[in-house]
């Protein structure tokens, strides 16, 4: 195993880290941040992967400008989720 094949497992592993917390914060700013994480790793991914005109794509649209529109959202709205009295973590699927 080469060191290039370590990296990639490395940035697997960060984008699924980033997608759990993602989904499991409360603070829905924080969810924005790791969705962003999700696709700048995805990114790098594809860079690695010697497609760099998808891993500049996916940078822009994908980070930047989702996570934009997210937060200007976010901003017009409340930005931690409500608790339900009763519900489980189950509830979500």
């Amino acid at each position: 195993m080469d060191c290039v094949q370590c990296i990639e497992y490395l940035i697997v592993i960060l984008m699924i880290v980033s997608a759990i917390f993602a989904v499991e914060w409360r603070d829905l700013l924080a969810a924005v941040v790791g969705m962003a994480a999700v696709s700048l790793f995805a990114s790098i991914a594809f860079f690695l992967l010697q497609a760099p005109d998808v891993a500049m794509v996916e940078a822009a649209i994908g980070a930047a400008m989702s996570a934009a529109v997210f937060i200007f959202a976010i901003k017009r709205t409340e930005r931690y989720e409500s608790e339900e009295e009763g519900t489980g973590w189950w509830v979500r699927w």
